[in-house]
Formats: C-alpha cells, sequence, structure tokens
C-alpha cells in the first residue's frame, strides 16, 4: 500500500464493517459487547474471553488475537489473507466468534485492501 494514511482508512473500513455486522446480527443468548477505539477493536464474548481485531500500520497488516492464537493478515490478491494458513480474514473470524462465544456471524464481504 502507498502510504500509512491509505493503509489506515482501508482498516479502519474493515473494522467498522466488522462492528456493524456484530451489530446487525441477531446473537441469542450470547453476552457479546464490541469498541471501536483507535484502530483497535475489541470484541468481548463474556466467558469465552476477548477478541482483539486491529491494524498494525508498520506491516500493513490486520492482526487478530484470539484464545486459540495471534493471526497476521495481508493484502494478498484483493483480500485479507493469513500469513500462515491463507485464510481470509471475514472466515477466520467467522470461525473464531463461534469457537470463543458460540455465536454464528453472517458477515459480509469485507472491504477488500488495495492492489498489491
Amino acid at each position: 500500500m502507498s502510504s500509512e494514511s491509505e493503509f489506515s482508512a482501508r482498516a479502519d473500513a474493515v473494522l467498522a464493517a466488522i462492528g456493524a455486522a456484530l451489530d446487525s446480527s441477531d446473537a441469542g443468548d450470547v453476552d457479546l459487547d464490541w469498541a471501536l477505539n483507535d484502530g483497535v477493536l475489541t470484541i468481548d464474548c463474556g466467558r469465552g474471553g476477548k477478541l482483539i481485531v486491529n491494524r498494525h500500520v508498520p506491516n500493513r497488516e490486520i492482526w487478530v488475537a484470539a484464545k486459540s492464537g495471534g493471526f497476521h493478515f495481508r493484502a494478498v490478491g484483493g483480500a485479507w489473507r493469513d500469513s500462515r494458513s491463507g485464510d481470509e480474514l471475514g472466515a477466520a473470524l467467522v470461525r473464531l466468534l463461534r469457537e470463543q462465544a458460540g455465536m454464528t456471524l453472517e458477515l459480509p464481504a469485507l472491504p477488500s485492501p488495495p492492489p498489491t
């Protein structure tokens, strides 16, 4: 990505889209709260702990911290892909929320990164 400000704007759009999906989801009995502050999305899964999704400007990546580990997503072929597994960010978040919160989230396509 050409600049820090371009990356931050793209990453912030992704974080906002995740928050909007959480707001519009039917969480049922799932105790779930979230907050977005300065490029850090904190999802409180109640007894399941927290998921943290944040932008990491120096590496131009979106990082996810979960009970099962840490994940780094970078722009690859028009999608945010995990640097180890190649998993797409949205699919990974759906899986992690199911594991940690017992929640099934309908996550629309996330804003894509600029072409690399």
